[in-house]
């Protein structure tokens, strides 16, 4: 099964993960409703397995909680793919969302990287500052070892531009950890 469990514990975070990414049940409580709602999306979408528990210094704001969920996030996508064999590896999809629409594309390469060009009028949705979705896409790929293309197209609501983003990204994972049959390592070199 690729499932992976993360626990991460710092001065600022207490983070509680779980990861199936052939599915299951979707828990998400981080303090932050909005950064929740995003979390179940990414989870529906891309029809993942997610349970995750996070006390955050909110008191301070919310890149801690947000920033750090997406290093935890991205450590259990690593973990539970284990030697990425069998996976389609690339995938690339656009989500509409009323008026705006965004596009991700990925390449589970071992390589991490990433391209974020994007930009929100309203600088928050709800209790979740907008700027955080690059912080949380950033960590997301740089621990997952994956290179992630993400942009809006056009928007003028940040709540449709930042929920378009984290379905687009959701739809293209989705794509590139289906399981080819192949048994083999999608690369070249024989690794990824």
């Amino acid at each position: 099964m690729r499932t992976a469990e993360i626990k991460r514990k710092t001065k600022e975070t207490d983070i509680i993960l779980a990861l199936n990414i052939d599915g299951g049940e979707v828990f998400v409580d981080t303090g932050i409703g909005f950064f929740d709602h995003m979390l179940n999306s990414f989870a529906v979408h891309g029809g993942f397995g997610l349970k995750v528990k996070v006390i955050g210094d909110l008191n301070v704001d919310d890149h801690h909680t947000v920033e750090d969920t997406g290093i935890a996030l991205g450590q259990a996508f690593f973990k539970s793919l284990g030697d990425k064999s069998s996976i389609e590896r690339f995938g690339s999809f656009y989500v509409p969302m009323d008026e705006a629409l965004a596009f991700a594309s990925v390449d589970i390469s071992g390589r991490p990287f990433m391209v974020f060009d994007a930009d929100f009028p309203q600088e928050k949705c709800g209790d979740y500052t907008s700027a955080m979705t690059v912080e949380f896409m950033r960590a997301f790929a740089y621990n997952a070892g994956i290179t992630l293309h993400i942009k809006s197209l056009y928007g003028y609501n940040s709540h449709h531009i930042t929920e378009a983003i984290y379905k687009a990204v959701a739809h293209a994972l989705k794509i590139a950890v289906k399981d080819n049959g192949s048994g083999a390592v999608l690369s070249t070199k024989g690794v990824l």
